[in-house]
């Protein structure tokens, strides 16, 4: 794979627009609306900015809480400190005429609460993201009732006494949605199917190369997982992910047996499920962006030359790469756009067939104003058996016959192109029985043909049948062929 490559799937993410009024329903984000729009000159806030306690109750009760919600409070700080983060709310400190600590502070409305509602979507979105920053931070903190308890005489937290790393704990989670994104943007990933807790947290902890893993191993597993629930419920609100937590009956307390399950309550979802909401895609590609990771998007490619997109598709999974030619062919006028693929599609570096095959898939979604484009090129080396594949396609009348050194060199072409595109896959192998099998005589003409790639596909194709004569006729051909310089 060319270094040059991405290393991630590209996503297909809904539109700014779509991705806008998502945000705006968030709950968090709402409720943090909801407090700036209720805040003002009356609002009495902490050094840090925080809400004081004496005002978190009418907070609460703002946000719909009950009085005897013991959960109310909590919820309001959270929000008024997603409100002050994302700058909905300002806090301009006033200093008293005594001590630092008798300073006042003024809030008022920020400029960005005018930008959720006369804003463009970035506006929207990008007031989003620093929310999800907000929250994604706090994930990272341990438990409240943890640091009370390491809190130490001068008021300052024992890191050490909670075995915890700051930067160790936010990169832990960092990968987590990494690998979670991963996960959803695969091609082989079921449309929008939720990943399994325990497979999430294995993912962060089995190494790849372990066989069965040892107790030790799945005790870290299950920490991971434990960790990752309350996490979750936690990123939910803000909406990054859909997440079901893990079953309380499944969590025993030290000491006791779990809850007994009947057998037909066994399942896989009772130990959490989560996945990430279009709003959550788009946010955890932002923040790979912000980290220098290449994370491309369906679309990305539009506006670019056919070049840039064989070149960037060449590594794209099929129907990604479908989806992004299909966006690409919708901004070009189909005679101009063949001819700028085909010229595209030239080339004797390693790369080039795979160019070839993507420039073919593209060309099979151009209608027939695209005909002389491909007619231009019959007489091509390396375009004339793709086009007449093309033309016999849509029973084009008067489309010349190819020459037998032009199968034979779109052959080797294709295999190539299929090697690079699948490696050893059971399509391939299919692809290379086949071929020897209709073509007497095959590997004694393809040895000769004047193609970059022609030993490596007739070692490729000695490695691929399963027939051990067949196979070694190619690997004397393809040696025939190293040897002539091909």
């Amino acid at each position: 794979m060319s270094a040059e490559r991405p290393t991630l799937p590209p996503v297909r993410l809904n539109s700014e627009a779509e991705l806008a009024r998502d945000a705006l329903a968030v709950p968090l984000l709402a409720r943090a609306v909801r407090l700036a729009r209720w805040a003002g000159q009356d609002t009495r806030v902490g050094a840090g900015g925080e809400l004081v306690d004496e005002q978190l109750p009418a907070a609460a009760e703002l946000l719909g809480y009950a009085a005897d919600d013991e959960d109310g409070p909590g919820y309001a700080s959270e929000a008024w400190r997603v409100a002050v983060d994302t700058g909905l709310v300002e806090i301009t400190e006033e200093p008293g005429e005594g001590d630092e600590e008798e300073a006042e502070a003024t809030v008022t409305q920020g400029e960005e609460l005018a930008l959720l509602t006369s804003g463009s979507p970035q506006d929207v979105l990008a007031i989003w993201l620093t929310a999800l920053d907000t929250v994604l931070a706090d994930a990272a903190v341990p438990d409240l009732d943890d640091l009370v308890e390491a809190l130490e005489e001068g008021g300052e937290i024992d890191l050490d006494s909670l075995g915890w790393d700051p930067e160790a704990e936010a990169e832990f989670l960092e990968g987590v949605l990494g690998n979670l994104y991963l996960l959803t943007v695969a091609e082989e990933a079921p449309a929008d199917a939720p990943v399994p807790l325990p497979a999430l947290a294995a993912s962060m902890i089995v190494p790849d190369d372990m066989g069965e893993p040892s107790d030790d191993v799945l005790e870290q597993v299950s920490d991971a997982m434990m960790r990752l629930d309350d996490q979750f419920r936690l990123l939910e609100p803000v909406g990054l992910v859909e997440f079901t937590p893990v079953d309380e009956a499944l969590m025993a307390e030290a000491g006791e047996e779990p809850a007994e399950l009947s057998p037909d309550e066994e399942d896989i979802s009772r130990y959490g499920m989560v996945r990430l909401t279009p709003l959550g895609l788009y946010g955890v590609r932002s923040r790979m962006l912000d980290a220098g990771i290449d994370a491309p998007a369906v679309g990305d490619l539009a506006d670019k030359g056919a070049d840039v997109l064989l070149a960037a598709t060449a590594d794209f999974p099929e129907r990604a790469a479908l989806a992004e030619t299909e966006l690409w062919l919708r901004r070009h006028q189909p005679l101009p756009a063949a001819r700028e693929l085909l010229a595209a599609a030239r080339g004797g570096d390693e790369e080039a067939p795979l160019r070839r095959l993507r420039c073919q898939q593209a060309l099979s979604l151009v209608g027939d104003e695209a005909e002389p484009a491909l007619r231009e090129v019959l007489d091509d080396a390396e375009l004339g058996g793709l086009a007449r594949v093309w033309l016999a396609e849509r029973g084009a009348a008067d489309v010349p016959p190819p020459s037998e050194a032009m199968v034979y060199w779109l052959t080797i072409d294709t295999v190539a192109a299929q090697l690079a595109a699948e490696g050893n896959s059971d399509e391939l192998q299919g692809l290379v029985e086949g071929l020897a099998a209709q073509h007497g005589g095959f590997f004694d003409t393809a040895w000769r043909v004047d193609h970059p790639a022609t030993a490596d596909v007739l070692e490729a194709m000695g490695r691929l049948h399963p027939d051990k004569k067949v196979a070694k006729e190619a690997r004397k051909a393809a040696f025939k062929a190293r040897s002539a310089g091909r």
